[in-house]
């Protein structure tokens, strides 16, 4: 359906990233997910108390074989922190899941501060999402600012109230 990227944001300590791929393994014990990008890069997440898992089937987070509904195969973005080695998530998003809707189009205008992003659709009508907090720190930072408005994109978003929330897009390739 769509071809599976990584996109990252270099991070210092303490400083947020985005990873796109697929979950390679999860290990209950050592509260941990491994995830496979698309360059090839490997990435091993540690999971804490506060991490949110967005997607994930309620049914799946009491199996056997997944932790917190998260289950090797699953097409995630996780949203992250790096402190020395670690990388910690703090939001994983399993977009490979029907909760997520998909739409392509060209970046119209994304407003990082009142999180908010406008996207023209191939019909020609403007959507406009309300950005995650973590979609608004993490998601598009390869757009540049200059080619914002011709920039081709790719939202994963969900529906409440009426209201489209993005919680990841990215530049298409």
């Amino acid at each position: 359906m769509f071809a599976v990227c990584s996109v990252f944001v270099f991070a210092a300590d303490g400083v947020a990233a985005v990873v796109e791929g697929t979950v390679r393994k999860v290990d209950r014990g050592a509260k941990t997910v491994a995830v496979e990008a698309a360059d090839g890069g490997s990435h091993v997440f540690k999971l804490i108390e506060r991490t949110t898992v967005h997607g994930a089937d309620s049914t799946e987070r009491a199996a056997k074989d997944s932790y917190r509904g998260l289950k090797e195969g699953n097409h995630v973005v996780v949203h992250y922190t790096v402190k020395g080695t670690e990388e910690t998530a703090e939001e994983i998003d399993d977009v490979g899941k029907t909760v997520f809707r998909v739409t392509e189009g060209t970046l119209h205008k994304i407003d990082r501060d009142a999180k908010t992003m406008s996207v023209k659709t191939a019909k020609g009508t403007e959507e406009t999402f309300q950005l995650t907090a973590a979609a608004a720190r993490d998601s598009g930072r390869d757009i540049e600012k200059e080619a914002e408005k011709s920039t081709k994109v790719t939202v994963y978003y969900t529906e409440k109230g009426g209201q489209k929330i993005a919680h990841f897009f990215k530049k298409v390739i």
